[in-house]
């Protein structure tokens, strides 16, 4: 009798474990869940407070790696680093240039009265690895480096230039001096046209020569987007004399304005994109020879400016006074207020109040 109670014993208890297996489980999960709770909380009491500590961290982080930098608008990690102002050249022979389309702003100007332009390149938001070519300084672009607070890089320069920079006036780095050797040639490339440098380089070096590298440029006001529709021109034609004849094409769906000069389009030799910018601007001035070959352009005081955007146009005044030398340059409307801008790149373009700007087939 007593083998049959046996054989009866073990179907019965592995029937009535089959019921409840899967309760027992979940109670057993949640009894070791709750003791190791209270074990690591008892040893570690402020291990879940640091949780949401470090959580609410890497938001702050994430909100200032994409905060709006003032001199563009647009949203970047570098939102508050001192711009790099570099001098580059326009000469044919150094097509395509190397990080003209990520600069933030661009200034043009004729370096030769009717003739030949240079360019300003400053870099804030990006950081290209390669930028060149490299050329000297003139001093009309000094003042204009100091209003967007920037560390001016350059190779060399007029004397006029030079007497300035030697002065202090502006903080800079020289590849004619090369500190750190920021700057260096190619040997593919013919000189004097084969001075390059980077954005790495030349931050780092700022650095090192102990300039202040957090901006402290006031910014310029910004706007949403507003594409124009309708039958506006998309063409723009700044009458720089050819081979330096600049003209620009609005893209509507991208509301930003691709460059062209001297007819072809502005690549940039890094990864072959093609520069544009979200707003460009004419800046009416008067220039005049000096010593028979430099060009003297007023880039302080006030006078007549053209702003294109959003594929529309509007006239304006620009005005800088001429001290303290970074003092803002400004863009005004009818009522004296600032002009505000598309968040963008932007191009600046300094003319003779003679040369023609052309919107469509509309002289303006």
């Amino acid at each position: 009798m007593s083998k049959k109670i046996k054989k009866l014993r073990k179907p019965y208890l592995r029937g009535l474990l089959g019921e409840h297996a899967s309760v027992l489980a979940v109670s057993l999960f949640v009894l070791l869940a709750l003791g190791a709770f209270y074990f690591v909380h008892g040893f570690y009491p402020d291990l879940f407070s640091r949780t949401v500590e470090i959580s609410s961290s890497i938001q702050e982080v994430d909100t200032v790696k994409f905060s709006a930098h003032p001199l563009t608008g647009q949203k970047c990690e570098n939102s508050k680093a001192r711009p790099i102002a570099v001098m580059l050249a326009e000469d044919m022979v150094t097509r395509p240039l190397s990080g003209i389309s990520k600069a933030d702003v661009i200034v043009e100007m004729p370096v030769v009265k009717d003739g030949i332009t240079r360019m300003m390149a400053v870099f804030a938001c990006e950081e290209p690895p390669d930028i060149g070519s490299v050329r000297s300084s003139r001093d009309d672009f000094i003042p204009l480096a100091a209003a967007f607070d920037a560390i001016y890089a350059h190779w060399g320069g007029s004397h006029f230039a030079l007497d300035e920079l030697n002065g202090g006036v502006i903080d800079n780095i020289d590849a004619l001096i090369n500190p750190y050797s920021v700057f260096f040639r190619k040997n593919t490339i013919l000189a004097p046209h084969n001075g390059f440098t980077s954005y790495e380089k030349l931050s780092s070096t700022a650095e090192k020569l102990g300039y202040r590298m957090e901006t402290d440029f006031g910014g310029y006001p910004h706007i949403d987007g507003d594409p124009a529709s309708g039958t506006d021109p998309t063409t723009i034609s700044i009458g720089y004399p050819y081979p330096v004849n600049v003209s620009y094409i609005y893209d509507p769906d991208e509301n930003i304005y691709y460059r062209w000069r001297g007819g072809t389009p502005e690549y940039d030799s890094i990864d072959n994109s093609q520069a544009s910018a979200s707003v460009l601007i004419v800046v009416k001035t008067q220039t005049r020879y000096l010593e028979g070959q430099y060009n003297d352009v007023d880039v302080t005081g006030e006078g007549e400016a053209l702003i294109f955007q959003n594929g529309r146009i509007q006239n304006a005044r620009w005005q800088k006074s001429e001290t303290p030398l970074k003092s803002k340059l400004k863009f005004l409307d009818a009522d004296g207020k600032e002009v505000p801008f598309v968040p963008g790149k932007m191009w600046v373009h300094i003319v003779d109040t003679y040369t023609e700007i052309l919107w469509g087939d509309n002289k303006v």
